[in-house]
């Protein structure tokens, strides 16, 4: 099982217990192992298998280190179906439609009678669910959205939950047939979409047959779709298909370019590949007079011969990139290289699993100049956020952890709650104190397009409000993002100062690609955040600096790609002369 297989079944038992009425410390102890699990860099499964004691993962207690061995050894746990048994079936489904919730779900079950998505749907209709105490005629319509949108979710599998599965996939077929000298992920997974449809493999080995069988017989494996010659495909029990090519290494480059797409972006290639008189295929290039197939052992060479400049695999889109790399107008896209800070982290103060000092270590060893903490401000109880009183504890800690640690700048920060009225947890005479303040949106989510989009204007023009966090709020696959003028708040962030965070978490990739290129274009300053809640989540800005490139950002777009010195220099500037121009040159 994956992480976030595992992680799933520890959130629905939480929700179920909270249906129960059970204790909020027992509540609270699966909510953060479901956390922990679904953001650990390892598998969770493998771990299980090799013996390794899971109670050491802060957060992981002895019962539910037992639960998750069982749940990996047998495919079920017993406690689970125990809980499903004490409410009517179809209940799950229901908790799993946003804006609903453990509580909201007893009462439309107890007071409604409701147990399925269907008969919410009636109660949508007829008016009965506008008509309960507290509730009301907007969050009615609320769910409605919802429920079309659960309904309206493809096949596709959001993009944190395919690149775990594959990860996990990889090492199992490394581990299987160690002859494996290259192999590569392509299609949409490649090209960083935020769902995927299936997983691509180009595999380089002197056996080919090895591989193919190591594939096909991994235990993760419920269906063989098709097994032979130079092609496996199969079906993997959690429901991704995987297909799976064995290539020469003198073939890969056109293997590799072919097979990561996308379609009309192909399409796009071989028109020019005509027009050359050359025929392009997964093999390489043939020459339509003589046949003869001529091949390239990497992508560059590949895309040199068709005359053009190499197209970053995120740009792939059959747009305009093809057109672009022939006028050699490409730009030099941001690489997680150029980062030099991170802006957006949480610690064990809020809802994060590390202390401060750990946090920052591990900053430092990534080779960062700098990092901002920012746990969460005291609207978000949920999280554990910070009152006044424990902000300045801890503001004070920042500063001991920074001489502590050394060779790192640390900046005192939050993430703050912007109100459904559009007003800030905290006043200004608290945020002047601190270096770098991230405002989000982590409530009433259903608000029409011009209540919503006031609200974040409002926060913008907080003279203190560094950045906006996670925009649109969406979780990929599970919540829609909010409705808002989207161009008005792009070019209020230009006209503020407001920086705009390219969250780097795979659950958000928030902004998404096009608000980036947009928000680009009309000025705004962008910042890669990884919104990390442990150690191990700070390689979000790896994924962060893939988002960007899908929005054509160049290092120049990007806030952190300052050095520290530079970086200081911009935050000392009053908030109304910060612009891209000014970081450029801070």
């Amino acid at each position: 099982m994956t992480n976030g297989e595992i992680a799933e079944v520890f959130e629905r038992i939480s929700g179920l217990l909270e249906m129960k009425g059970e204790k909020s410390f027992t509540i609270r102890a699966y909510q953060r192992a479901s956390r922990t699990i679904e953001r650990l860099p390892t598998e969770v499964d493998a771990m299980v298998r090799n013996d390794e004691d899971l109670t050491e993962i802060p957060g992981i207690g002895k019962a539910i280190s037992e639960k998750i061995s069982e749940l990996v050894n047998t495919g079920a746990l017993q406690y689970l179906v125990r809980l499903k048994d004490e409410f009517p079936p179809g209940i799950l489904d229901l908790m799993q439609i946003p804006g609903l919730g453990p509580k909201t779900t007893v009462r439309v079950w107890k007071e409604l009678g409701v147990t399925t998505v269907d008969q919410l749907e009636a109660v949508v209709d007829d008016g009965s669910l506008a008509a309960l105490p507290r509730l009301g005629k907007k969050s009615a319509e609320n769910i409605r959205k919802s429920i079309k949108f659960a309904r309206s979710k493809s096949d596709r599998v959001p993009i944190a939950r395919a690149m775990s599965v594959t990860r996990q996939l990889t090492n199992s077929l490394r581990e299987g047939c160690p002859g494996i000298s290259q192999l590569i992920v392509c299609g949409s997974l490649r090209r960083f979409e935020e769902t995927i449809g299936d997983v691509d493999l180009i595999c380089v080995t002197e056996d080919g047959d090895k591989a193919l069988n190591t594939l096909a017989e991994l235990p993760d494996v419920a269906d063989v779709l098709g097994h032979g010659g130079a092609k496996t495909s199969v079906v993997l029990k959690s429901g991704l298909q995987v297909d799976m090519r064995v290539t020469p290494a003198d073939q890969l480059g056109a293997m590799l370019q072919y097979f990561t797409g996308n379609l009309q972006h192909n399409v796009m290639l071989r028109d020019r590949a005509n027009s050359l008189g050359l025929s392009l295929n997964e093999y390489g290039l043939k020459d339509v007079e003589t046949g003869d197939l001529e091949t390239f052992v990497d992508e560059e060479s590949l895309y040199d011969r068709l005359g053009m400049q190499f197209v970053p695999p995120e740009i792939r889109m059959g747009e305009s990139e093809v057109s672009a790399a022939l006028a050699g107008n490409i730009p030099k896209l941001v690489d997680v290289s150029d980062l030099k800070g991170d802006l957006h982290a949480h610690t064990d103060w809020s809802d994060g699993r590390d202390p401060m000092e750990t946090m920052v270590e591990a900053a430092k060893a990534r080779g960062l100049e700098y990092i901002a903490m920012t746990d969460h401000s005291v609207g978000r109880g949920i999280a554990n956020g910070l009152s006044i009183e424990r902000l300045k504890g801890h503001m004070a800690l920042v500063r001991e952890v920074e001489a502590a640690v050394g060779g790192i700048r640390v900046f005192c920060g939050t993430e703050m709650d912007i109100r459904a009225d559009g007003s800030l947890d905290y006043a200004d005479e608290i945020l002047k104190e601190l270096d770098w303040v991230v405002a989000s949106v982590h409530s009433a989510m259903g608000q029409d397009a011009a209540v919503m989009t006031e609200r974040v204007i409002a926060a913008m023009k907080n003279p203190y409000v560094s950045a906006i966090g996670h925009l649109s709020t969406r979780l990929i696959g599970e919540r829609k993002p909010i409705e808002a003028d989207y161009e008005a708040i792009f070019r209020a962030a230009a006209d503020t100062g407001t920086v705009l965070e390219i969250n780097g978490s795979l659950e958000r990739l928030d902004l998404k690609d096009i608000h980036i290129a947009r928000a680009r274009e009309l000025g705004a300053m962008l910042v890669i955040s990884t919104d990390a809640h442990m150690t191990e989540s700070l390689r979000n800005l790896d994924h962060g600096a893939r988002q960007a490139r899908r929005g054509w950002c160049e290092a120049k777009h990007i806030l952190n790609t300052l050095d520290a010195k530079q970086f200081g220099a911009w935050l000392a500037m009053d908030k109304s002369e910060r612009s891209i121009k000014s970081a450029a040159h801070a």
